[in-house]
């Protein structure tokens, strides 16, 4: 996982059992666990933490005490088999039903508390790095979101709003060649990809939070730059782009992280690239871009329908003249961001980095409706430089007032509300370069 403080870790299990019978005796086990070694990190913040924690842990669907006892066995007998041995000794095998149960307690607990529960002991280990937790998260509605952004080129890092905190992801081994080369950045299932240029021929880097690395990633049937993408769950669809020869693309592909494959799909009715992309209503958007022959940026949106196969175009869908982000100059296309989209409960929203404003789409009726302003101190450079991203029910804006000799960066969040002006906040801020080259949000 991504690096967080370290912490002294105990093997005793509480005395005492739940009575209530909706808690798993195990997710107390665990809990109380990760509870102690925040003590010593933070005695202050221990009984807030713990009174959230437990919060969170409470499972919904009622097991039986004989499973729940069962998990606690399993608990029991993996860690007394590594007393005075470390935690790096052979954990007794476990039955599917002991390992069925312990994901499902694992799936209750935060995603900040995952690097202190692997510690204990290889059991925990193998279940936190395994994808089947991530996937039973998502089918329960347990999703947590991280924003993963890049101000300084090969340099990550992400903040986790739950938890309140930076965390340093490794930094990328590359060639200078890639390093400098236009990038694209995605976040599907457990996986951060980036997309650059090497010298001869496009790559994929793919960082996991389940191995904490960084590793190549499999190529797509048609390597690409300046592409719309945007994911769902362990899917994530791209579309358009540049072809290595200059050539602009119609053709798009899906991708399946739990595989690792790329798969061909139904080809957009126009070309495009430097166009944006969201999933909305289950269904996968392209809005904007540059077409083939016009340097002008086309104001009609595409929807992909994953059931049916089939593209429909949506003429006039891209929001009003944006300097650079929808407009009909074509310099300001050329030199302007792609669209700054994102989606909140199925509600599109974008940017409008010339007018400093939020817009809304009314998907009835085909018009974009003001909803608000852009945080003050976000600043672009015709769009480049600030990300504008949908980090659960919150809209976030990452970016900072450009500076001589460094500054900060700012993550801004507002939760919109239905006939109510946005109103942001300031969720996090650092020391930084200010210029945010990517960003993508994970939720898992």
């Amino acid at each position: 996982m991504l690096e967080a403080p370290n912490y002294l870790v105990s093997r005793d299990l509480p005395s005492s059992c739940e009575e209530e019978s909706k808690w798993i005796y195990n997710a107390h086990c665990v809990l109380q666990l990760s509870l102690k070694k925040r003590l010593l990190y933070d005695d202050d913040t221990h009984q807030e933490r713990r009174a959230s924690a437990s919060k969170m842990l409470r499972v919904e669907d009622h097991r039986s005490r004989d499973e729940s006892e069962k998990v606690t066995a399993t608990y029991q007998s993996s860690n007394q088999s590594q007393q005075g041995g470390g935690g790096d000794q052979q954990s007794p095998p476990i039955t599917r039903l002991d390992q069925n149960a312990l994901l499902n307690t694992l799936a209750h607990c935060s995603l900040s508390d995952f690097r202190s529960i692997a510690s204990t002991n290889r059991t925990f280990r193998s279940l936190i790095k395994n994808s089947e937790l991530y996937r039973l998260r998502r089918a329960k509605g347990i999703v947590e979101h991280w924003i993963y952004f890049s101000c300084v080129l090969l340099e990550w890092e992400a903040y986790d709003p739950n938890g309140d905190r930076w965390l340093r992801v490794p930094e990328m081994t590359v060639n200078e060649c890639f390093k400098s080369s236009d990038k694209e950045s995605l976040a599907v299932g457990t996986e951060l990809l980036v997309f650059g240029k090497e010298i001869m021929s496009h790559v994929i880097y793919k960082y996991s939070i389940l191995s904490n690395t960084w590793t190549s990633g499999m190529q797509m049937n048609a390597p690409r730059c300046l592409f719309g993408s945007a994911s769902l769950g362990e899917i994530a669809v791209i579309a358009g782009g540049c072809g290595p020869r200059g050539q602009i693309l119609n053709s798009a592909e899906i991708y399946n992280s739990e595989t690792g494959e790329w798969s061909v799909i139904p080809s957009m009715n126009k070309a495009r690239k430097m166009c944006s992309s969201v999933f909305m209503d289950g269904n996968f958007y392209v809005l904007g871009g540059i077409g083939e022959g016009n340097s002008n940026m086309l104001m009609c949106g595409e929807v992909y329908d994953l059931k049916k196969r089939t593209w429909t175009l949506i003429p006039n869908m891209l929001p009003g003249s944006n300097g650079g982000g929808g407009g009909d100059s074509s310099a300001a296309a050329v030199s302007g961001a792609p669209p700054l989209l994102a989606v909140v409960k199925d509600e599109l929203y974008a940017a409008n980095y010339a007018q400093q404003e939020v817009r809304k789409y009314d998907k009835r009726c085909n018009v974009w409706n003001r909803v608000g302003s852009l945080p003050e101190r976000a600043s672009s450079m015709n769009g480049w430089g600030m990300a504008f991203r949908a980090c659960g029910d919150r809209l976030v804006v990452v970016g900072g007032p450009r500076a001589l000799g460094g500054g900060f960066i700012e993550i801004n969040a507002c939760v919109p509300k239905e006939g109510e002006a946005l109103h942001w906040r300031v969720l996090a801020s650092k020391p930084s370069e200010s210029f945010v080259y990517n960003c993508a949000v994970m939720g898992c």
